[in-house]
Order: structure tokens, then sequence, then C-alpha cells
């Protein structure tokens, strides 16, 4: 059989325009637009072709002519944009306050052109550390012989392989440096191939589990490994059997140790490892600082909490205000959240309710203006899906708290969302900022500030554009990186 001959890489030098929302670098070749991973604006650089479509191409740097100015040198040595690069981190070759700047234009640059509207006024980016923030991370176990055994890390860049990682400086220093030695303890049980996931968790003080995602029951000797393990790193083992629910601790006291603390607020919050809870600790204690004092809440007012989860800013909004409600979509959490309340004194002044949030109609709306005797202001932190059945029941109803704040970890949702409020609601977008949640990727967590206006006699074109696209596109993920 004739041997397959290798295709020869196309190449070509472009200068770099701009960023996409992903962070690769912009250009056209051939009256097409090129995203090019690994090459910044400014630009000049050779990109090898990996993908040629009608309208546009993609491709990664191969050689860089002349140099912007903001590029840096990686500090991770998994880091590029080849084969076997670690999927990890997006932009360490962007200098990292360069990056706050990239991800507030894309905010802008995404509210215009997908929701035709703008702040009035922008709101400072918050900054965290940007080396070893992230206290939750999923990492992937494979046993890959013609690598030399067990890896275990993050996925290469577009890829389902394992990057071979032995060092991060994103994760924890303390979990960062159980690398090396996981992939030893891996590679000592007797069910390494039936391993396939290694989820991590460090508390606000530090504790830190181990989360073992099984397919086979481990052997009295796995288990006295994995044990002897977490003695030696200062980490408490768990074992996932079945879906996330199944999670335990192997020894029952760990149940409840890890915690999330909000010091400006008097607040703890118990976690179980596989529970959502924001990777960065430093920014989430400082962005619910200021989505409380956004909110303006005094303490005769009402809050309603939209995907409230445990209650990451119900419990401090209760210190502040009269009354919070909780809406979430979860029994499970919803029971977690009432606990926490309780473990925080909090009770009376909290009230949890589940419900299906992407179906919420104004009949919901009305039960719960009633049921809170009038809602002075509301947060909402919805997944990357975003609000929309709630954001037209705000743009259409009557009863209208004061304000609201949005907390938003997909601009091009968030942008949809205050396009129906304010095209078809008459709210304003009073502020909108970034804050560097995720340093070196192309994540964008933002937040908005919207106070109601009057409601526009007849809907706007641009309002029924809008409603065109979203009937076309449905109520999934607005697309970010379609080709312009």
């Amino acid at each position: 059989m004739a041997r397959r001959k290798e295709k020869t890489p196309e190449c070509f030098t472009v200068e770099v325009e701009r960023l996409d929302q992903e962070g690769r670098g912009v250009a056209h070749h051939d009256g097409k637009v090129v995203f090019i991973e690994g090459a910044l604006p400014g630009e000049l650089a050779t990109y090898e072709r990996l993908r040629n479509k009608t309208s546009y191409e993609m491709g990664r740097v191969t050689a860089v002519h002349r140099e912007s100015t903001l590029r840096t040198k990686p500090k991770c040595p998994n880091f590029g944009h080849g084969p076997g690069s670690c999927g990890g981190c997006a932009m360490q070759h962007l200098e990292p306050r360069a990056q706050v700047a990239f991800k507030e234009k894309v905010l802008v640059d995404t509210l215009w052109h997908i929701g035709k509207v703008r702040p009035e006024s922008m709101i400072p980016p918050i900054y965290g550390p940007f080396w070893n923030y992230r206290h939750r991370a999923r990492l992937t176990v494979r046993d890959v012989a013609k690598k030399g055994g067990v890896l275990v890390g993050f996925h290469e860049k577009s890829s389902s392989y394992v990057a071979d990682m032995s060092e991060c400086h994103i994760l924890t220093k303390n979990v960062a440096d159980m690398l090396k030695p996981m992939r030893e303890l891996v590679a000592g049980l007797s069910i390494r191939q039936r391993m396939p996931q290694i989820e991590v968790a460090v508390g606000g003080d530090g504790r830190t589990a181990l989360v073992f995602r099984l397919l086979e029951t481990p052997s009295e000797t796995d288990m006295e490994r994995l044990m002897a393990f977490g003695r030696e790193h200062g980490a408490d083992i768990w074992l996932q059997p079945k879906g996330p629910e199944s999670a335990h601790a192997v020894l029952p006291e760990n149940e409840s140790a890890l915690g999330l603390t909000l010091s400006e607020f008097g607040v703890r919050i118990a976690f179980k490892p596989t529970d959502f809870t924001q990777v960065n600790h430093a920014l989430n204690e400082t962005m619910v600082g200021r989505a409380v004092r956004l909110l303006g809440v005094e303490r005769h007012h009402h809050v309603a909490d939209f995907f409230c989860g445990l209650g990451n800013f119900t419990l401090p909004l209760a210190t502040r205000s009269a009354r919070v409600i909780g809406i979430e979509g979860s029994e499970g959490l919803v029971a977690r959240a009432r606990q926490g309340a309780a473990d925080n004194g909090l009770t009376e002044k909290t009230d949890f309710v589940a419900r299906n949030l992407f179906t919420w109609c104004e009949a919901d709306w009305d039960a719960l203006w009633k049921r809170m005797d009038g809602i002075d202001r509301v947060l909402i932190d919805p997944p990357r899906e975003g609000a929309l059945a709630l954001a037209r029941v705000l743009a259409a109803t009557d009863k209208r708290p004061a304000r609201v704040v949005y907390v938003s970890c997909n601009p091009a949702t968030l942008a949809r969302d205050c396009a129906v409020l304010h095209h078809e609601g008459g709210w304003h977008i009073r502020a909108a900022g970034i804050m560097n949640m995720f340093p070196h990727t192309g994540h964008v967590e933002s937040i908005a500030v919207l106070e109601p206006g009057p409601r526009p006699e007849k809907k706007s074109d641009e309002a029924e554009a809008i409603e065109r696209r979203i009937a076309a596109q449905g109520d999934d993920d607005v697309k970010m990186n379609l080709p312009q």
C-alpha cells in the first residue's frame, strides 16, 4: 500500500490588525478574515493555515518579523500555540495589563455589535492576582505509554489529548506542586486506566480537596495509597463513582471542610469541591463588594438575587438590606444556600426558592413581587446562557426595581439581554466594566448597572432586528466569533 503523502504546510505573511474574543490575532488575506493563534495587533507575522473556509481562515503563528511592544515572554514552559501546547491559557504572550484593556474592548464592542447598546460610563476594571489564582480545576488523567506513562493536566490546545505538564503557574502553588506526585500516585494504582479525572478545589484558607473520578472500585491497596498521598500533601481525599452528586469525602469529617470567606461582610460559605464557585477567590471577594455597592442597597430594601447558587451574593446582600430572596434552578443548591444562611445567622433575612429561570414569566415575577412586598433591587448572575427570559419580563413589566446589577461570564449573552431591556423596556445601561477573573485566558467576566427609563411606545428597528436574531438562534449561546 502506498504511503500517504504528508501535506506541505501553507504559510502566509500578514499585518495583524486586532484581537478577537478568544485572544487570537485578526488579519486579512486574499479578501478573507484570518484568525491567528499567537499573533498580536501591530505585528508582521507569518502563519500556517490550519483551516480554509469560504469566508475565513484559521491559523497559528510560525514567525513574528515585527513584534508588538506588548508581547512578553510566557512564564510557563507548557504555553504555546503549536501541537502539544497546554490549553489552560491563551494569552501568556500578552502583557497582563494589556490583557485587561483587550477584555474591556471586547465588552464594549460586543455590547454594540450584538446589542446596539453603549454603557453611559465605564467602571474601572477589577484586578486580582495574575498568577497562582486558580482555586478550582478539572485535571484530565490518561495513561499514555508513548509519552512515558500517566499524564495529569489540562487538555492540549484544540485537542482531546492531555498536555504533558510538570508545572503550572495559574493553579495555586500547593496544587501545582502536586502535579508530578499525582502522576506518580496514579501510575501506582491498579485502576489507573479507570480514573479519567481529578477535580481540585482549594478553600479560602488553603484547605485542599482532590476528587478522584472512578470508573472502577479501587482496591484496598489503592485506597491506602490515596490516603497516604492526602496525608503527605495536606489534601482531603474524595471519591466520585458516578455523577457530581455521588462525590463524597473518604473521611466524613472532611465533608464540610472547604469554605469561601467574604470578610467584608463577615460571611463564610461552605462548599463541596464539585460545587460551582468562582475559581479566583481574591477577585470574587472584590467583585461581590463592588456589586453590592453598585446596587446601592440600603437597610430597608428588598432584594432579589437570580441564579443565586450557594448564596455568593445573597448572603452578603442580606447583611446590608431588610430582606433578600435567592432564586436558583437546583433544589439541592437551594437547600445548601438555606444551610449557608443558617450557618451565618441570616435565616430571618433570607428566603430561597427553586425555580427554572430559563422559563421565567410575568406571572412568576408578579408572584415574587407580592411575596417580597415589592422589590427594590435585583442582582442577576447567570451561566453562559444568560438570562433572556428574565430580561424579557423586566422589559415588559410595570413592576420595576429601581436598579439591576447584571454579572456576566459571557459578554455575548449580556449584550443580547441588555438589548432586550434597553430597546424593548427603556432600561438605561448606566455603567459597565470587566473583572479579570481568568488572567491569561480569553474569558471575559463583566458587570453592568441598569436603571429603568420610559418604555418605548413602539418597538424600534433595533429591537425588531434583535428579536429576529434571537428567534433564528434560539435561546442558546450567542456566537461570538462569526467572521466579519
